[in-house]
């Protein structure tokens, strides 16, 4: 079976984190809960599917704006460079405040969404490649 049992995962400890490595991920069991072990190349590769997406609005004094669609954020910046930096930048606080706050943020009916998109930023761990990342179309002024 491909689930391992958590006291073999601990007797080969060194062994199952190289297998995880170099050559695929571990499920775990321990008591009734479930895990699964991976590197984060894998979860970087699961997380490709989800994308950053936004609205952009040129404002009147020629500034961008821009919405975020998976998340309730928004920046402005004098060019879309700027805005989208300044997003990575948004994206990433809110990720890392997300994580330090876990168990409250992905218990919220309004957050439990936004899992993917928070660890997804996290692997990245990067502003401006998050801010490079987004897909942005015009926003309906």
């Amino acid at each position: 079976m491909f689930m391992r049992q958590a006291t073999d995962v601990r007797k080969q400890w060194s062994l199952v984190c190289d297998g995880v490595i170099h050559e695929k991920p571990a499920f775990i069991k321990r008591t009734r809960d479930r895990m699964w072990f991976s590197n984060l190349d894998t979860m970087s590769e699961i997380l490709s599917a989800y994308q950053y997406t936004a609205d952009r609005f040129v404002e009147e004094d020629g500034s961008i704006t821009l919405s975020l669609n998976e998340m309730d954020l928004v920046e402005n910046g004098k060019d879309e460079k700027e805005a989208r930096t300044k997003m990575g930048r948004s994206i990433l606080d809110y990720s890392n405040d997300y994580y330090a706050e876990y168990e409250q943020y992905s218990h919220s009916p309004n957050r439990k969404k936004h899992i993917p998109y928070i660890f997804k930023a996290l692997i990245m761990d990067d502003p401006e490649q998050i801010g490079d990342s987004i897909q942005c179309q015009d926003g309906k002024n």
